[in-house]
């Protein structure tokens, strides 16, 4: 795998788990009784967005080094895949 497929993968993965990641521990500012005027009522009271970067990053790294082991490994090939259907057979 190339550097530049390694930091693709990455990428992708930490842009997924970051929708995953985002709701964690997030209270509106209705939970939080405190409703700024001109905001919408289910907003953040308060983001904390820095947590949510670092704690996704972790969770993302953590699964890219599970694929990245599986994958040099050759733990499992696209021959162990159930699904994908395997060449026709030429009549």
């Amino acid at each position: 795998m190339s550097t530049g497929s390694a930091i693709a993968i990455y990428f992708v993965i930490w842009w997924i788990g970051l929708f995953a990641v985002l709701p964690w521990g997030i209270r509106s500012q209705i939970e939080e009784g405190d409703v700024v005027k001109g905001s919408d009522p289910g907003a953040p009271a308060r983001p904390r967005l820095l947590r949510i970067v670092i704690v996704n990053t972790i969770f993302a790294s953590l699964i890219f080094a599970a694929y990245y082991v599986v994958w040099t490994k050759g733990l499992i090939s696209l021959d162990d895949i159930p699904f994908l259907p395997g060449p026709k057979p030429k009549l």
